[in-house]
């Protein structure tokens, strides 16, 4: 008979398959009923929904509020931008780039990965220095780290086109390339999440006194997860830029910074199940929102929010969220299968389909 410890265990690790189904069904109904924009709208959920779990990597594990991680999406993006863009158009947008980089006419795929890559390296540099230090202090420091390369890559024009767009990107972004681009993320998520190195963060999170005492080094625990986050973050960038086809440092500050926040603030910053809630329903009400700026019409009287009503909006459920179910929307728990599924067996065990993930 399996113990409660192995059934709690296997039941964490079905989170990525439901979350996979789930997002499945979701791509499904909006390429199969929905028209062209409702299609284009489940690819950028999608897309986010990358961002949003690598994010969750690092802040959701940690408990450390990370301000910095739309810069790596920016290296990633641009990475990728050098690696697949035509020789000749780099050298009319970007003739600052070196010579090997000026010549390359790589496949958007492998020019994805190694996006993510270096992302990762710029995080193993950056958090040797940021993640010494804990609390609101890393956040300020991760803060410095975003505008910091902000201000790099809007001023360094012959490499990056400054504050220009850099247009001209490969289209290589699908909802079904997003799709597997988002379970992937899922899935490294939810492995780190139940290893060893997810665990011993996590304990690092509820006390870190007592983990100390327990021989945790919390430094290198932060450290490996700082570097997974990047290189999701890092390739959900890219895929940002290969969907739109055009990408621009704006596009990867404040802006990203706050929906990324927000998503898991609502969804629920304590699981993975909570952060892609987190996605879905604030991409949903984007979605609304910028229609409802558009203007909709009913009968002859056209109604329409003003200009800039969804970020406060966004901002003002985010203050409810916090107020009223601080803990998010599934108020740190995962969706799961049942747990007479994962044993195989019958159980008396009929609650619902949800579990906290151990800490």
């Amino acid at each position: 008979m399996l113990s409660q410890h192995t059934i709690r265990r296997r039941m964490a690790a079905s989170t990525p398959l439901v979350l996979a189904l789930g997002l499945l069904a979701f791509v499904l109904l909006a390429t199969t009923m929905g028209d062209r924009a409702t299609a284009r709208m489940a690819t950028e959920t999608l897309i986010r929904v990358t961002l949003v779990a690598g994010f969750w990597i690092f802040v959701g594990n940690s408990g450390v509020v990370s301000f910095g991680h739309a810069a790596f999406a920016c290296v990633g993006a641009y990475v990728s931008a050098w690696l697949t863009l035509k020789p000749a158009m780099k050298g009319t947008l970007l003739p600052g780039l070196p010579d090997l980089i000026a010549a390359a006419d790589w496949p958007a795929l492998p020019a994805v990965l190694t996006g993510g890559a270096l992302a990762a390296l710029l995080a193993l540099v950056s958090g040797a220095a940021i993640l010494r230090l804990s609390g609101i202090a890393a956040s300020i420091a991760t803060f410095a780290f975003l505008a910091m390369v902000n201000t790099i890559w809007a001023n360094w024009t012959p490499v990056t086109g400054g504050t220009s767009s850099v247009v001209g990107l490969d289209r290589y972004v699908t909802p079904w390339v997003a799709l597997g681009w988002a379970v992937a993320a899922l899935i490294a998520a939810s492995l780190y999440g139940l290893s060893a190195s997810g665990l011993a963060l996590r304990a690092t999170r509820e006390d870190e006194v007592a983990a100390s005492a327990s021989g945790i080094d919390r430094y290198r625990h932060r450290l490996l997860a700082y570097v997974l986050s990047a290189f999701f973050c890092g390739v959900g960038g890219a895929l940002m830029g290969h969907f739109i086809g055009v990408i621009n440092p704006d596009a990867y500050y404040l802006n990203l910074t706050f929906l990324m926040l927000a998503m898991l603030v609502v969804g629920g910053i304590g699981s993975l199940s909570g952060a892609v809630a987190g996605v879905l329903a604030l991409s949903l009400a984007v979605e609304g929102l910028v229609r409802m700026e558009k203007g909709v019409t009913l009968g002859a009287t056209t109604f329409a929010l003003p200009a800039g009503s969804q970020e406060i909006i966004i901002a003002a459920a985010m203050i409810l969220v916090l107020i009223f179910r601080p803990a998010g929307l599934l108020a740190g728990r995962e969706i799961t299968l049942p747990a007479r599924w994962v044993t195989g067996r019958g159980t008396t065990h009929n609650g619902p389909a949800t579990d906290r993930r151990e800490t």
